[in-house]
């Protein structure tokens, strides 16, 4: 098959379009996230901060409440076939928690600890007492009240990145 001159001119624009669309695009990405980062350069740092404070949660719904799931986590065995096929298991699963676990300052190491967790997957449905992982950012502070007359602090996560920023953002959290 041969082509004609005007042919090869057309196919020739087309490679030279082709190889540098990829770069136009990345540059484009490259500078929007720079400019939001210009723009809010506290947002940029709290995403940065919540990337490298992400923890595993692992662990047991205790109660539900309306900002979330308070999630007795540090259950690890969650982290290992065959759980790691979902995000939520039925609460008949078959695991402990390991009392000598400790939680170490390394991204997505296993949370260990009294949490809420927000932002989650809605499908399936969690119960209560049913055990969750995922992967959980920073965002802020919550008060617990386990019983009535006892209110305790704990830590919050958001399973969503953009979640945990914006929570963080709103409340002023470090």
């Amino acid at each position: 098959m041969s082509l004609k001159p005007g042919q090869i001119m057309k196919l020739h624009w087309l490679i030279i379009l082709s190889a540098v669309m990829p770069a136009v695009a990345q540059t484009n990405v490259a500078s929007v996230t720079n400019q939001t980062a210009a723009r809010n350069p506290r947002a940029a740092e709290l995403r940065v901060a919540c990337i490298s404070g992400r923890r595993c949660v692992c662990g047991q719904v205790i109660k539900i409440v309306p900002e979330g799931l308070v999630v007795d986590s540090g259950y690890t065995a969650l982290m290992a076939p065959p759980f790691t096929q979902s995000w939520v298991f039925p609460s008949g699963a078959l695991v402990k928690r390991d009392p000598a676990a400790i939680e170490r300052n390394e991204p997505a190491g296993p949370c260990i600890g009294t949490i809420l967790l927000t932002d989650f997957p809605k499908r399936p449905p969690v119960k209560l007492y049913d055990y969750v992982v995922l992967l959980g950012y920073p965002a802020g502070e919550y008060r617990y009240v386990p019983v009535p007359g006892v209110e305790k602090p704990i830590r919050k996560f958001a399973a969503g990145l953009d979640t945990a920023v914006n929570l963080q953002l709103a409340t002023g959290d470090k």
